[in-house]
């Protein structure tokens, strides 16, 4: 299919690997599928993080050294028909690329196709990472930093298909641009009984209502609300419908900007629950030594992703010149990438890239059930990418102060 015209044969991909999602950690014909093209396209390449692949353009050096990065799992949703994806509608039911990873399989492969063609007059060289499980926290970046995606790689690029943004435009800034992620679940635990008998138990639900209830007020007046998110995603107790059960357990997120700001709610989510045991404890349903109690496990996920200043300065300037809508100073977003994780150990940027047309009824937002791409973007994503490495390669200094 190499034979086909640049923009075809993206698209093409893009519906192929669209047609096959594959959860984190378990994309086994996605990466047989992506070792396949690059050695149709010439470039060895190699497993990594058990479901990755990696590789490697060759140019005149091995340095300068840029990485391009795609993540390349899908998520755990059931795709609805639309008028648009008739033609690849997910065949793996209850599994679909609703976040355009395809998409970003699709664009990589073209640059690496633009890019292989021309490695003889490239300066440098180029690190292709097709990453497993961008989606499933502790995520697969830190494996492939671990088993060496990064050696030798001076800078490195990732860009992400966005919904909520107009198409082609390009988004980013220097700095702190994506959120951390960390996940806290609990458990309270308090005396089961009759509802026929209250003062004889100690109602979680209730303490966890008031709990929720609590949070939100108390990290709200701690922190200004543009500075995080916290949200509870599950609440679990209780099965009779007369019966205070014994525990409740309660699963949210937060995500901020800073590690400070992390600590902040983290230490303020401990000191409610222990105001809360307190209360119930010397209340008349106090009536059992020790209980209520509870358990707190906080998950930190993700770093806050933070965009080199000099890189992202380099690629403004680089971008500017060729592509019509730039916004190098966008507003940073609550959504969280583990891409944070190469950015912390080499210089870089990471990219949105918008797909949202009304015209075409490409509307939906990322992770959304009829999610679908304007596949115009994905020629620009692949020009986007080949006009970054070019020019990296011929000036790494100005990327590189």
């Amino acid at each position: 299919m190499t034979t086909l015209a640049l923009e075809d044969w993206i698209i093409w991909l893009r519906r192929e690997f669209h047609k096959e999602p594959e959860l984190s950690f378990k994309e086994f014909k996605t990466q047989e599928r992506i070792m396949n093209t690059l050695g149709d396209l010439g470039i060895e390449s190699e497993k990594i993080a058990n479901t990755g692949v990696i590789a490697t353009i060759h140019g005149r050096a091995p340095h300068p050294c840029i990485a391009l990065r795609s993540d390349i799992d899908a998520l755990e949703v059931l795709e609805e028909p639309t008028t648009l994806n008739r033609a690849y509608i997910s065949e793996n039911a209850g599994i679909m690329h609703a976040c355009g990873h395809d998409g970003h399989i699709a664009m990589v492969l073209g640059a690496a196709r633009v890019l292989q063609e021309m490695r003889d007059r490239l300066p440098g060289s180029v690190r292709l990472i097709f990453q497993p499980a961008e989606e499933q926290p502790p995520g697969g970046a830190a494996r492939v930093i671990a088993e060496g995606g990064l050696d030798g790689v001076d800078g490195i690029l990732g860009m992400h298909i966005f919904g909520y943004i107009d198409l082609g435009k390009i988004a980013f800034r220097p700095g702190r641009f994506m959120a951390s992620s960390n996940v806290f679940s609990i458990k309270i635990t308090g005396k089961g009984g009759h509802h026929s008998n209250p003062a004889d138990c100690i109602d979680p639900i209730l303490i966890a209502s008031d709990f929720i209830r609590t949070i939100t007020a108390e990290v709200g007046r701690i922190l200004d609300p543009a500075r995080y998110v916290l949200g509870i995603g599950r609440i679990r107790g209780g099965a009779q419908f007369n019966r205070t059960p014994d525990e409740v357990d309660i699963l949210g997120s937060f995500r901020t900007f800073d590690d400070r700001d992390t600590e902040t709610i983290e230490r303020t989510i401990e000191k409610t629950l222990d105001a809360l045991m307190e209360t119930y404890r010397k209340g008349d349903t106090g009536c059992v030594a020790n209980l209520p109690t509870y358990d707190l496990d906080v998950l930190h996920g993700y770093p806050v992703l933070v965009n080199d200043s000099a890189f992202t300065e380099a690629v403004d300037a680089t971008l500017t010149k060729t592509f019509p809508d730039v916004d190098c100073d966008a507003k940073p977003i609550f959504g969280a990438e583990d891409f944070a994780f190469y950015l912390e150990r080499v210089p870089g940027i990471y990219l949105l890239l918008g797909t949202l047309n009304l015209q075409k009824g490409i509307v939906e937002g990322n992770h959304s059930s009829r999610f679908d791409i304007d596949e115009d973007v994905l020629m620009i994503g692949t020009e986007i990418l080949q006009t970054i490495v070019l020019d990296f390669l011929k000036r790494p200094e100005e990327y590189l102060r």
